[in-house]
């Protein structure tokens, strides 16, 4: 394998059996960068382009109607609020900086899809879809460091900080999503393999095995290094082509699936021990504290997110059975709750990525409103169930 540096941002890769790939390393908001993949696939003239996208994110960027189409109570239901919320934080991050420079997010991804469509050149995503990329992340997390990865996100999202031309040129080497990712994985060193090697590694074979004997592929240039050091093992035949296993989440082991029922078990223990020491009357005591530590906590933490009132009353009511029946939560019905008594507009939908900027819009947009009492309903419900166990030890 050859690797000829066109540029700062560019190379070019000739395989041994004398297949060309040309990689264009670019920030996703840089004018320069677009301008670099119009030059680029002009004088190249490929067979084939590859972008930096997966499926969900193309749909997202190319039709507007998808978010309108979006059931936000199904995606409750599926499980999948953190990562709808996770997903939020992203967009509002990239966007914020968009708008310090111009230019929309991912603007030279779009531009290469279109010249791809113009000049009738085959296109593919060689992304990882981006809901695998976090759920593998957060399948590898304690639950601290869950936390953390929330925390990264949203702090990100609301982070005011101005973008400066040095900023710009150091985006050039490095483009947003990445610097999120790469800022987690400071923070959480157990999930780099999952946030920066794997989707490297993912992104260089599913570009190596496209048809073509002339590619060209943009890049977030933060991948340059990573992308031409997995091609230059392929070609070595040091690593595997098959990239199925990091393709997936990995289903939950039996373990993590038992350890889920430790909580309510050592809960409905601790009742039983009061019984079988005090009595009955001093078991139904334990029980009444466990449910008031439970119910509050989740009161308090609703009425912060100034959920509906009716979602408020039954929330905290049913918080202390949900918390001993591990299948559900909590946050999962007060999202539903608040999606149904506050049904999200079109414009919700339109505005989404514009108020997750904003404290207020987290207030002010209902499907935003939703994930908010969905995430502090989940939080205030953790929080009642711990402090519940130094209230029920104390009084066996």
């Amino acid at each position: 394998m050859q690797v000829e540096n066109l540029a700062e941002s560019l190379n070019r890769i000739t395989l041994n059996d004398g297949r060309k790939i040309t990689l264009i390393g670019t920030a996703h908001i840089s004018s320069g960068s677009v301008e670099l993949v119009e030059k680029t696939i002009e004088e190249e003239n490929p067979d084939r382009i590859c972008i930096e996208l997966d499926e969900s994110r193309m749909k997202s960027k190319s039709e507007k109607q998808s978010w309108e189409n979006m059931d936000i109570r199904k995606v409750f239901k599926e499980g999948r609020g953190f990562f709808l919320l996770a997903n939020t934080a992203l967009a509002s991050f990239q966007k914020r900086m968009g708008e310090q420079t111009g230019i929309k997010p991912g603007e030279e991804i779009l531009t290469a899809a279109k010249i791809a469509k113009e000049k009738n050149i085959p296109l593919s995503l060689c992304d990882r879809e981006i809901q695998v990329t976090f759920k593998r992340a957060w399948a590898k997390s304690s639950f601290y460091n869950k936390c953390k990865l929330l925390a990264t996100l949203i702090s990100a999202a609301f982070s005011d900080e101005k973008i400066t031309e040095e900023d710009i040129e150091d985006l050039k080497k490095q483009d947003t999503l990445e610097t999120m990712m790469s800022e987690i994985a400071k923070e959480l060193p157990t999930v780099k393999e999952v946030l920066i090697d794997e989707r490297d590694r993912y992104l260089a074979t599913s570009i190596y095995k496209q048809e073509g004997n002339n590619k060209v592929a943009v890049i977030g240039a933060g991948h340059m290094g990573g992308v031409i050091k997995t091609i230059d093992s392929l070609e070595k035949g040091e690593i595997d082509s098959d990239i199925s296993e990091i393709a997936s989440v990995p289903p939950k082991k039996k373990s993590s699936k038992y350890l889920s029922y430790i909580v309510p078990t050592l809960i409905v223990l601790l009742v039983i021990l009061g019984i079988a020491i005090n009595g009955w009357d001093q078991g139904l005591r334990m029980f009444l504290y466990w449910m008031a530590a439970c119910a509050g906590c989740t009161f308090a933490s609703s009425i912060f997110s100034l959920a509906h009132p009716l979602n408020i009353i039954i929330s905290s009511i049913t918080a202390p059975f949900f918390a001993l029946n591990p299948v559900l939560g909590v946050g999962m019905l007060s999202g539903v709750l608040e999606a149904t008594f506050r049904k999200p507009k079109v414009k919700d939908f339109e505005n989404m990525t514009d108020d997750a900027g904003k404290l207020k819009g987290w207030y002010k947009n209902r499907i935003l409103h939703a994930l908010l009492a969905f995430f502090l309903s989940s939080i205030g419900s953790m929080i009642g169930t711990f402090v519940a166990f130094p209230m029920l030890i104390a009084n066996l």
